[in-house]
């Protein structure tokens, strides 16, 4: 039990740094000043999806759930 305690340990550890990489290669949320004359309904913001930014949210989010999980699987008492 010890053994699966220390893998799990380093997984989540090894999920914790992906995740702080993950987040600050992401670029700000901000519209700027496009969005006040209608130009944030580009083909480039239209197709987010399939971008490197589309790609690093869905990273983020498979991380997310991953930390939660495991995050709640070493805090078990009888674990």
């Amino acid at each position: 039990m010890a053994v699966l305690k220390t893998v799990l340990t380093v997984l989540f550890v090894i999920i914790c740094i992906a995740l702080t990489v993950i987040i600050l290669l992401q670029e700000g949320k901000s519209a700027g000043l496009g969005a006040i004359s209608g130009a944030a309904d580009t083909y480039w913001g239209k197709n987010k999806g399939r971008s490197m930014e589309g790609i690093l949210v869905k990273f983020t989010t498979v991380l997310v759930i991953l930390f939660i999980i495991l995050s709640a699987v070493l805090n078990i008492k009888s674990f």
